[in-house]
């Protein structure tokens, strides 16, 4: 370990709000009582209730949480200063948007539409109706990421320079019964993640080349990609992903490697390896200047944590404590663009080879 790098100074969490204003979820899936309801809770936001079109769900996660189920969406949409909550399907988002009060604030669960036209129309609504909105891109807040931009901001890795991302692992995409039929898996609703992440640490990239594909045992439309994103000619940056890797945990991995001139980071995002249990994640430093890795202790996990601070950031940015909305409708668009970028180059033909003489 070195002197000068103290892996405890790095920040991992976001600042709460001084007055929380309360929560109107739309929807009752899954991730609502497995995530957002849990961080909410956790961060003390409180929860006015939520809406879904299926009443029988939403009454009996209401009642779990002791919070109202609306029985309509203009019911929910009148909520006085409620942060407007939408864990909904990607199609549904336009339609919610359009019910909320003029001015609202939202928070759209991802991604912003399943096409980049969807992404457009949600991006026109919200600023016809001058709707306070961000996606709620949640991987930017877990406490291993906030510290990792911190070291970079730091300077402790020089500059960026490398950024790899191998997956290799069993996703148990059957949890989610409305991704099966899927026209767009992979990409649109896992890697999204990671596009975005990288997009928040190193910029939008030139262009993307992509091969995204499903596998002969089972029938989601994709479920492992290789990707590359154009930085031009310093900056490299790869993705392989592969959600079939069944093979037992020996060789399974969910990882990052970022370099930069000077350093480098580790990164173990412990939760897609075990879903939903997951195993702890990791985040390793090999500071500039220092001579051996370094352990960075996390102060929470990607679930629940990440959400609390992406709440966080919606609520003080509507109260005027945060300056920034962070991946607001604005910015997350140009995420949407790359997923939209990714689809197309890997429905275009490779360069082929040349015929033999």
């Amino acid at each position: 370990m070195t002197d000068a790098f103290d892996p405890a100074s790095l920040v991992q969490s976001w600042p709460k709000p001084s007055k929380p204003r309360p929560i109107v979820t739309f929807g009752a899936g899954s991730i609502v009582g497995d995530a957002h309801f849990p961080a909410y809770r956790k961060g003390g936001f409180p929860i006015s209730g939520l809406y879904d079109p299926e009443q029988a769900k939403a009454r009996k996660l209401a009642e779990t949480w002791g919070v109202t189920a609306f029985r309509s969406v203009e019911e929910a949409a009148a909520v006085k200063d409620a942060i407007f909550d939408l864990a909904t399907p990607p199609g549904r988002h336009a339609e919610v948007l359009k019910a909320l009060p003029d001015g609202a604030v939202a928070l759209i669960q991802k991604p912003m539409g399943n096409y980049l036209g969807e992404a457009t129309e949600i991006l026109e609504i919200c600023r016809a109706k001058h709707l306070k909105a961000a996606v709620n891109f949640q991987l930017r807040f877990a406490p291993m990421m906030l510290a990792l931009k911190d070291a970079i901001a730091k300077g402790w890795l020089g500059e960026v320079v490398d950024f790899d991302a191998l997956l290799a692992l069993d996703t148990p995409w059957q949890l989610w019964e409305f991704l099966l039929k899927a026209p767009r898996v992979e990409i649109a609703m896992h890697s999204i993640h990671y596009l975005d992440l990288i997009r928040q640490l190193l910029g939008n990239p030139l262009g993307v080349h992509a091969k995204t594909l499903g596998h002969p045992n089972h029938k989601v439309a994709q479920t492992r990609t290789s990707a590359i994103l154009d930085y031009g000619d310093t900056v490299r940056c790869g993705l392989s992903i592969n959600h079939d890797h069944k093979f037992g945990r020996r060789y399974q991995a969910c990882e990052f490697r970022i370099c930069g001139t000077e350093g480098a980071a580790y990164v173990k995002l412990g939760l897609n390896l075990d879903y939903p249990r997951g195993e702890p994640d990791i985040l390793e430093i090999h500071p500039k200047g220092g001579s051996d890795w370094v352990s960075v202790p996390l102060a929470g996990e990607w679930f629940p944590d990440a959400f609390v601070g992406r709440m966080a950031n919606v609520q003080r940015f509507a109260s005027g404590e945060d300056a920034e909305l962070v991946s607001s409708v604005e910015d997350a668009w140009h995420t949407m663009a790359l997923v939209e970028a990714a689809y197309k180059s890997s429905a275009a033909p490779a360069t082929p080879l040349a015929a033999k003489p």
